[in-house]
């Protein structure tokens, strides 16, 4: 057994001896890693040694922190397709860093996913799309596959991702054109695998600002010009109140006819000149 040690450095954290702090120890330790070296859990030509952070051992891969981010995803069934709606906006912390990112993906001919969360993640999860879609054109049967296919596909990886400890930081948004059912799909996949399908879904901060209006509003034997007024609605209440949204958005399309669109940016009209907005503080009790 490797010995208790004898110095101890606070500074790194609680328990952990800097290297050079007691060579003594640092013999032990490489005496007994030297025996050790072929087990398996430690890792093949590890370093490391008990309570040290060691760069040599591996670099750190879970996303416990997302640094760029974008916010919320909207979209709803009518009765000839759906529509999904975001921002192009993605957040480094609370900076407005990059505003032209597109986060939706046409994936195939009859599916659009959009995603909520961190940047790098939603890359990695195009790249196992690209690869699904790859080999599904390898195939040549002429059977594309369908949302629903794409969706349950989401939901294994997020939810496979999560029993590593290593989840993926994305609220994912599935929206298309069932062909083989001949109806409208739509569905959100959570971060741990938690999954639902609805007429009308939202990520992020737009679950609690635009799902009410939805609830209200929808109704499904809306037309795309209803359904489009519906979402420009419920952006606008987003957007008036999400210091994380831009007013830079874009709308997806899909119907039976496909292949899916993804709009041009566009802007909605806001209005920013109410009293409470200019004077926030005039009828509030002990104010200047």
């Amino acid at each position: 057994m490797i010995p208790s040690r004898t110095s101890h450095s606070s500074s790194i954290g609680p328990g952990v001896v800097p290297r050079g702090a007691d060579p003594a120890y640092d013999e032990e330790v490489k005496r007994e890693y030297d025996l050790r070296k072929n087990i398996p859990h430690l890792g093949k030509g590890s370093k490391g040694r008990p309570f040290s952070i060691d760069p040599n051992v591996g670099v750190m891969t879970r996303t416990q922190t997302p640094y760029v981010t974008g916010t919320s995803v909207l979209a709803v069934k009518y009765k000839d397709g759906v529509l999904m709606a975001c921002d192009t906006l993605a957040c480094y912390g609370s900076t407005k860093r990059y505003k032209s990112i597109q986060r939706m993906k046409l994936v195939g001919k009859y599916t659009v996913v959009g995603f909520t969360g961190e940047l790098s993640d939603f890359d990695y999860i195009s790249t196992l799309l690209d690869e699904l879609e790859m080999t599904d054109f390898c195939q040549d049967d002429e059977c594309p596959r369908t949302p629903k296919e794409i969706y349950n596909y989401l939901v294994r990886v997020m939810y496979n991702r999560r029993n590593k400890f290593d989840p993926l930081w994305n609220s994912l948004v599935i929206s298309g054109w069932d062909y083989v059912e001949k109806k409208p799909f739509l569905g959100c996949v959570g971060m741990i695998g938690q999954h639902y399908v609805d007429d009308h879904v939202a990520t992020g901060f737009g679950n609690h600002l635009a799902r009410p209006l939805f609830r209200e509003s929808w109704k499904e034997e809306m037309t795309e010009q209803e359904a489009e007024k519906l979402l420009k609605s419920a952006l606008l209440s987003c957007v008036m109140r999400d210091k994380q949204m831009m007013n830079k958005f874009q709308l997806s399309k899909i119907t039976a006819d496909g292949p899916g669109e993804i709009s041009e940016p566009f802007a909605i009209d806001t209005r920013w000149g109410y009293e409470n907005y200019v004077n926030p503080t005039k009828y509030a009790p002990g104010a200047w």
